[in-house]
């Protein structure tokens, strides 16, 4: 008998319930299966109260769980919920510096690359979190050529990547301008090796022009100038190189001679603006079509300049007359670093500059290759040397030096001890201008580099040179690790592998 206080379960429960699951007939097609669903699936067993007929009866009941991926056994701390929380609302809320050193740390390991730089640039200094975003946008990175400093090395490839690709009168300068309140503790150089000239219609053709060739002399100058970059410097707090070069990059089929132009509008603009920058030491500019009366105006704006320590305008037009500005500046500076390779200095350019050499105090690297300074112009050079005590570096390769310029070089040599290289490759020394020089070594003893390649000198005087300069190698090393007893061993070890 049935216990009147248990209700009778329906009919259909009994007839689905009493079947057990091992039970059932498997009429169930190739689509079903016995594996539970994501929403995880509890199969709950109940027993009746009261055992009797339908005492085994298993009623099913089904738990669908709110979360399909919830699961114990992977339960967050609540610090990690939170950090996930800043990381995911960094942009509109960033949370840092009030967060304990070790959840900063998880916090910048999580972090986007792509986050804005208003947020980033003045709140985040960690160098990890600026590698991550300079490896992920350029391929090749070379942190030493920015101090070491991947920070540093982002602002500046940012800012130059802008200033390549303005396009005077179509970008907007504030996409620059705007960019200097976030970068300006952090860019130390800037390097452009392009400026786009501004956009131009196309010249309607001239009646009866049968040229191909009309832009060979199509010289005159743009409408507007280049980007100027006189605001830009003068929000760079620490900015201290400068290297440019007026131009264009892969201008294909589009190439106009006025691409690379600098404009006198660009040279008074940037003489300017170097003038203004007091924190600048390297100035460079290279390729760019800067002839005598560009060049004046560059250097009368450096003349007295508190901090600027190299100077090259290597690759130019320059000759005799800017030469003569740049030994102005000598006498005016604190220039320790001169490169005026590949210009058109002369002998009178050369003289002008051996004369502000011998006084001066400072310069210790003077490179004049690829000019043509003849005779004239190294024998004023050398007789500089005779009283200059500060000059260590000296290039002269490609001016037409012949003899007379190396036998008076050879009796500087006898005496001067602040030379450590010199270049005369490309010249005409000879073999008697060799033997010279191979006699002016014999007593010096501080020369560590002497270029002579293809200069017609014979292999046995640049052999002994080489032999020479060795010994002044191993004296200098010897000299850094014990300076007290340096003399006295080393002396008769140089000459005696130099007579050899």
């Amino acid at each position: 008998m049935q216990d009147p206080g248990t209700p009778a379960p329906p009919m259909s429960a009994l007839s689905h319930s009493s079947v057990a699951p091992q039970e059932r007939p498997s009429t169930v097609g190739p689509t079903a299966s016995t594996q539970p669903s994501k929403a995880s699936v509890t199969l709950v067993s109940t027993k009746s109260k009261k055992t009797g007929s339908l005492g085994n009866v298993h009623r099913m009941r089904r738990i669908i769980a709110e979360d399909a991926e919830w699961s114990l056994a992977i339960v967050p701390l609540l610090t990690e919920l939170c950090i996930q929380h800043i990381v995911k609302n960094f942009a509109k809320n960033p949370i840092l510096k009030q967060l304990l050193p070790e959840h900063q740390q998880k916090v910048l390991s999580h972090l986007s690359t792509d986050l804005p730089l208003e947020v980033t640039a003045n709140l985040i200094e960690d160098e990890n979190y600026w590698r991550r975003c300079c490896m992920q946008r350029w391929p090749v990175c070379h942190v030493a050529r920015h101090g070491g400093s991947w920070k540093h090395m982002f602002f500046e490839r940012h800012l130059e990547n802008l200033l390549k690709h303005f396009i005077p009168g179509t970008t907007d300068p504030a996409v620059i301008l705007n960019l200097v309140p976030l970068c300006k503790n952090y860019v130390r150089r800037i390097r452009m090796d392009q400026f786009l000239p501004p956009v131009r219609l196309p010249h309607t053709p001239r009646t009866g022009d049968q040229s191909d060739s009309g832009s060979e002399g199509d010289m005159d100058e743009p409408d507007t100038d280049h980007y100027q970059l006189g605001d830009l410097v003068a929000g760079l707090s620490y900015l201290e190189e400068l290297d440019l070069v007026y131009g264009v990059k892969d201008c294909g089929m589009n190439f106009e001679w006025n691409l690379f132009l600098f404009t006198f509008q660009d040279c008074q603009s940037l003489a300017a603006t170097i003038k203004a920058c007091h924190t600048l030491k390297v100035f460079r500019l290279t390729r760019s079509k800067v002839d005598d009366d560009k060049a004046r105006i560059l250097i009368r704006s450096l003349l007295d300049h508190p901090a600027l320590e190299e100077l090259d305008l290597s690759h130019n037009l320059i000759g005799d007359r800017g030469a003569r500005g740049a030994a102005k500046l000598l006498s005016h500076s604190r220039l320790r670093v001169l490169n005026l390779a590949n210009n058109q200095v002369r002998a009178p350019g050369a003289q002008s500059l051996a004369h502000a050499l011998a006084h001066n105090t400072n310069l210790i690297s003077l490179n004049l290759r690829l000019n043509c300074i003849e005779d004239e112009g190294g024998q004023a050079l050398a007789h500089a040397l005779q009283t200059n005590k500060c000059l260590t570096t000296l290039h002269l390769g490609g001016n037409e030096l012949s003899e007379p310029t190396a036998t008076l070089l050879s009796q500087v040599l006898a005496f001067n001890t602040t030379l450590t290289s010199i270049n005369l490759s490309c010249n005409h020394i000879g073999l008697d201008g060799g033997k010279q020089l191979l006699e002016g070594m014999t007593d010096n003893k501080t020369l560590l580099e002497f270029d002579l390649r293809l200069s017609d000198v014979a292999q046995e005087s640049e052999y002994l040179i080489g032999q020479a300069l060795c010994a002044n190698r191993e004296a200098a090393r010897q000299r850094a690790l014990n300076p007290s007893h340096f003399m006295s061993s080393m002396t008769a070890n140089v000459l005696e592998n130099s007579a050899g």
